[in-house]
């Protein structure tokens, strides 16, 4: 079996990168037997310089995108009915505010010591889009990491503190130079990037090509030979 490493840059903000991870789930169900793959999640902040009270969603979208309201409420009723679609809960995704997330990826990159970072993510995005909570509340953190099997305790102390900053600004830096502006991004063996929420058939495509290029450039051994 192929092994191969995504590198799934993200925030938990992002509702495409909900979207994009469940339909990754679904690729890697019809690859099953074929890939095995290694997921890495990495950090990305949508609103790196948002004061902490936030701003209402709908506001934010209007700003940031120039489109009047109802534009943006259109946009954000298909994207629901599509996350609905593939079982995600975004019940609350019409109250929630546009927030920063830094503190939220420290305590992410603390999970991931634990190999319990996937859990916590969807968590998050639960939280978020389902609850309409800050992702990065220390109380949130708290809540989310005891689901999730961890120690409730070190999570909201970490988001208390500053542990783990320089390691996620390290990563935001890092995958910035690697080309990646907006998320979700689908780093393919540190080789190929994918940008977007694709469909599961478009993510199969792409994973079987990097893996059959992968098969294709392993050596052969000598062969055996006869005297």
């Amino acid at each position: 079996m192929q092994k191969l490493r995504i590198d799934l840059v993200s925030d938990v903000a992002c509702p495409w990168c909900a979207i994009g991870y469940r339909r990754l789930e679904q690729a890697l169900e019809m690859l099953e037997g074929e890939i095995d793959v290694e997921l890495v999640w990495q950090p990305f902040e949508l609103n790196p310089d948002m004061s902490p009270e936030g701003e209402p969603i709908l506001e934010h979208l209007c700003r940031k995108y120039g489109q009047d309201a109802a534009s943006v409420e259109q946009t954000q009723h298909e994207m629901m009915e599509l996350a609905e679609e593939l079982g995600l809960n975004f019940r609350g995704a019409r109250e929630r505010r546009a927030h920063n997330t830094f503190d939220a990826h420290r305590v992410l990159a603390w999970a991931a010591e634990q190999n319990r970072e996937t859990p916590l993510q969807l968590a998050l995005f639960d939280a978020y889009f389902g609850e309409a909570k800050r992702p990065a509340d220390p109380v949130v953190l708290r809540e989310k990491a005891i689901e999730v099997g961890l120690d409730g305790d070190d999570a909201e102390a970490i988001a208390r503190s500053d542990r783990y900053a320089d390691e996620v600004r390290a990563a935001e830096r890092r995958f910035m130079e690697a080309g990646v502006t907006a998320v979700p991004g689908f780093i393919l063996d540190g080789r190929y990037l994918i940008s977007g929420a694709q469909p599961a058939d478009v993510l199969v495509d792409s994973l079987r090509q990097v893996a059959k290029e992968n098969a294709n450039s392993i050596p052969k051994p000598p062969e055996d030979k006869v005297s």
